[in-house]
């Protein structure tokens, strides 16, 4: 799905959007649904509620962005960043459901939900155990065949999802580490998350034009992507997203949402 020397080079960018839940605010989806392509909308489990999700489809309607769901553990206390053991006929129901709530919201709204993008503890698991991700890729499947599974590359998560007879796209993070081996740098870790919004933009381009980013230890490891994720809740966000934007269309690089090649 990425562009290759002899086209224009083109990069979709995502962004974790909705994350809000009754009176509590996370980030400023208004302002970053005017810089990204495509939102990741939180189904109400790891955040969201009815409310925040349509509120999210809405603005995402109005500025032309592509609607996916960002399915997670049901696990609002932790947000979803941790990791649990949940059987897998739950899990796929967990995740049937959420993808239920959003396809309903979105037509709603006049439009479709379009790709599936796991969330945190969900997203890191799926990408290395078989189980887990054969039953996101089945749950998926069974709502929608028709939808884009994003994920990292090279991950189980993906191998399961075209397995179960889905496309997928691969991602990248602009705003997070990378290890020598490709991996994201965990959250705990110093480092682990990149505030620096010309940092973030000049290691973005660099990845979209050479499918390079430099890991932890200085090293360079190859990184396709698709489509490339800034955080809503990362400090800073959408002046990032922005800068992110900037450079890449300074450079001649076009925003497109990878589901148009799907």
């Amino acid at each position: 799905m990425t562009g290759s020397p002899t086209t224009i080079p083109r990069i979709d960018l995502n962004s974790d959007l909705g994350e809000g839940f009754g009176r509590w605010s996370l980030g400023d989806d208004d302002s970053m649904l005017a810089v990204v392509s495509s939102a990741n909308v939180a189904c109400g489990f790891h955040a969201g509620d009815p409310l925040t999700m349509w509120r999210t489809v809405r603005g995402a309607v109005a500025h032309g962005v592509t609607v996916g769901a960002h399915v997670g553990y049901r696990d609002l206390a932790g947000f979803g960043r941790r990791a649990l053991d949940v059987p897998s006929d739950e899990l796929r129901a967990d995740v049937v459901y959420q993808l239920g709530a959003l396809r309903a919201v979105a037509a709603a709204e006049g439009t479709r939900l379009r790709y599936v993008k796991p969330h945190g503890a969900l997203y890191n698991t799926s990408a290395t155990d078989e189980r887990v991700a054969e039953d996101v890729a089945a749950a998926v499947a069974a709502v929608d065949p028709t939808l884009v599974l994003l994920g990292l590359p090279g991950s189980v998560a993906l191998a399961a999802g075209a397995q179960a007879g889905l496309a997928t796209a691969t991602e990248a993070f602009a705003d997070r580490a990378y290890t020598p081996s490709g991996t994201l740098v965990p959250r705990g870790e110093p480092g682990a998350v990149l505030d620096d919004a010309e940092e973030v933009a000049a290691r973005t381009l660099r990845l979209v034009v050479s499918g390079l980013v430099t890991a932890v230890d200085g090293t360079d490891v190859p990184v396709r992507a698709d489509s490339v994720c800034v955080h809503g809740d990362t400090p800073g966000a959408v002046a990032m997203a922005r800068r992110v934007r900037s450079l890449l269309a300074e450079e001649g690089v076009a925003l497109r949402s990878f589901v148009e090649d799907a």
